[in-house]
């Protein structure tokens, strides 16, 4: 299947904030590298708000279809347990620099931070529930320890070597068998 224009357009925009960061999201730099003219992103997206909406809205997207892959299952039909395993998995194998770039940019616009929150608040364990239940604030403990490494690999410049990074995702795996696979949902 051909990829259709607005994706090719937000696939560059995604390029763009992985390699300088969101302000540097123009119409200028993501039609260099789309490789099309301003104009054809005008068509697409009428202002650079409107574009950076729909690079949230992309990313997001494509995220749920991660966790969903991960789980093998939709976020609705997937246990407590389930869920955690799967953003766990998405979070310390596949999360993106652009991803976390954006959710950080996206914490202070209503609009950019409900697409992430959607997403979020489906699949990881919420701190509210960790206060007096000692197997949540494991659970939570282990989706901190998940966005720990994401963070780490996407904003340091000093990369852990393959064997040091499987190291400490098998560890941050490890972390949600030890209760016993206890998968009650709640």
């Amino acid at each position: 299947m051909r990829t259709s224009k607005r994706s090719q357009i937000l696939e560059a925009a995604t390029r763009v904030v992985q390699r300088e960061g969101v302000k540097s999201v123009t119409f200028d730099s993501v039609a260099a590298e789309a490789g099309l003219t301003k104009g054809g992103l005008l068509y697409h997206f009428a202002t650079r708000d409107d574009l950076v909406l729909a690079i949230h809205q992309h990313l997001a997207d494509r995220w749920e279809a991660d966790l969903v892959a991960a789980a093998g299952k939709p976020a609705t039909e997937a246990t407590r347990d389930e869920r955690l395993a799967a953003y766990t998995q998405v979070a310390i194998q596949s999360a993106t620099r652009a991803e976390l770039l954006l959710m950080l940019e996206g914490s202070t616009n209503a609009a950019h931070s409900a697409v992430w929150e959607a997403v979020t608040e489906r699949w990881a364990p919420p701190p509210a529930s960790a206060g007096d239940d000692p197997a949540a604030l494991d659970r939570f403990i282990v989706r901190l320890a998940a966005d720990g490494l994401w963070l780490y690999d996407s904003l340091t410049s000093q990369q852990l070597t393959p064997e040091t990074r499987r190291a400490v995702a098998e560890r941050i795996a490890d972390a949600l068998t030890r209760d016993g696979g206890s998968d009650e949902e709640g």
